[in-house]
């Protein structure tokens, strides 16, 4: 008998009952769509002899509309090390930022609206004065990320002219942006001084002529230069800026809002000291070190924010109502650093002592051993993490996690993708020849340890992933 001839035909699998729950959860269109792909891959099966191509249509066309109705963006749980992680989203929000964004999701709000006056309002007035009491600036306004907020300053201030920045500024951030290609992208020149380790206040001054738009500062956020060096400190570029009446314009990043040094952690330049040394703008990240949503801040003087305001990119870079909400619930935080640190899940994760982490390693070490049913030993380590996100590359933080290592059933790589293989993926790295679950970021284990009886790595291994 013809293969072929076994295979149900689409009216038929309708009427069955699978197919029909399946039309409720998924719609009609989408189910027969994906009947008839499905055959038609049957059709070519069978017609290469195999008797089983009728079998389990229904089953596969569940399948494969579960797999195509799943959200590609999931939660993960961040075992790496790395607080504010690029690739897994950075900071995480804190409640009260999250209810205030859930909030502005499901409701219309003033966004521009003046209440009082019953007119159109500016959606900057909603954290405006929140970050100028924060920084110490005349003046703010936000846009979606940090390079946006760079590429707005200067093209604002320094289209068409040039910019002093010092080489061994000229950083390299994450996805291969760069910043000469972003100073470029926003219609400026860039005038390099100084060499890549030392650049001195005689090597702005002398660069300095009528094409001078602005002198920059970037902060090196991702790599750091040692030993002989030398660069030139805040308060002496914006004296000389002041000389020549141009202004004096700091990147700073990662961008913190509070002394972190307080908190026995690396310190990190503050906003607050930009302004205060006599930056004339100050640009910085809402998602890495001040624990908010993605988004670029720029705060300064009055004069020279109004005119980045008034600049037709700011439209097309600006933010909305829900990263505002959950922006201005992160700066309100801010106000006490003491309540920004038990609130904010970035201060308190980096902030975490690793003798807390190595109890909640040891309390989990036995369970997790269980689970490997012996395909793979783990012990609890001592481990180091870091910031993450550009923030003092070279620096780490104490802390405390568990290590796998290979038994000869089980490669190290393996085992790293039958953790994020779990319904709720645990993401960790390989480090020295070893898998690292680094736990300063698990706050709660019950979602880690509830779905440890679905690790498989036995069954992962006889398949040869």
């Amino acid at each position: 008998m013809d293969p072929r001839s076994t295979l149900p035909s689409i009216d038929k699998l309708l009427r069955q009952t699978e197919a029909q729950e399946l039309i409720v959860r998924h719609g009609r269109d989408n189910v027969v769509g994906m009947l008839r792909n499905l055959l038609q891959d049957r059709r070519q099966a069978a017609g290469r002899g195999d008797a089983a191509a009728g079998q389990g249509v229904l089953e596969e066309c569940a399948d494969r509309l579960a797999a195509r109705a799943s959200p590609s963006l999931r939660p993960v749980l961040n075992l790496t090390g790395t607080v504010n992680h690029t690739n897994l989203g950075r900071a995480l929000l804190s409640r009260r930022a999250a209810d205030a964004a859930f909030q502005a999701m499901i409701s219309a709000t003033n966004l521009e609206y003046d209440l009082d006056r019953g007119t159109r309002g500016n959606r900057d007035s909603h954290v405006e004065a929140l970050i100028c009491r924060l920084t110490g600036a005349e003046a703010a306004t936000v846009v979606n990320n940090n390079a946006a907020a760079v590429m707005l300053m200067l093209n604002t201030l320094a289209a068409g002219r040039e910019v002093v920045v010092s080489r061994g500024e000229l950083v390299e951030i994450g996805g291969a942006f760069r910043v000469p290609d972003v100073m470029s992208g926003a219609g400026c020149r860039l005038h390099e001084v100084g060499t890549t380790n030392r650049t001195h206040l005689r090597d702005f001054a002398n660069a300095v002529n009528e094409d001078t738009a602005a002198l920059m500062k970037v902060h090196a956020s991702n790599y750091s230069i040692q030993g002989f060096t030398s660069e030139v400190p805040q308060a002496d570029l914006a004296a000389l800026a002041r000389r020549h009446g141009i202004p004096f314009l700091i990147d700073l990043g990662s961008g913190s809002l509070i002394d972190l040094d307080a908190f026995g952690l690396p310190p990190e330049p503050t906003a607050r000291q930009a302004i205060r040394d006599g930056a004339d703008a100050v640009t910085f990240s809402g998602d890495k070190l001040l624990g908010g949503p993605q988004c670029g801040i720029i705060a300064g003087s009055r004069a020279l924010v109004d005119r980045m305001r008034a600049n037709p990119l700011k439209r097309a870079l600006r933010v909305d109502k829900i990263i505002l909400a959950a922006l201005a619930e992160t700066l309100q935080s801010h106000d006490d650093p003491q309540r920004a640190r038990a609130e904010i899940p970035t201060l308190r994760l980096l902030t975490r002592p690793r003798d807390e982490i190595r109890a909640l390693a040891q309390r989990l070490c036995p369970q997790v051993q269980t689970a490997l049913s012996g395909l793979a030993n783990v012990q609890v380590i001592d481990c180091s993490s870091q910031i993450g996100s550009g923030a003092q590359p070279v620096d780490l933080l104490p802390s405390a996690g568990l290590a796998f290592a290979e038994t000869g059933a089980v490669s190290v790589s393996r085992i790293a993708q039958a953790f994020r293989d779990l319904p709720l993926p645990v993401i960790g790295r390989v480090h020295k020849g070893q898998y690292l679950l680094d736990l300063r970021c698990l706050e709660d284990e019950a979602p880690f340890l509830s779905q440890l009886d679905r690790l498989d790595l036995a069954g992962a291994n006889r398949e040869g992933r």
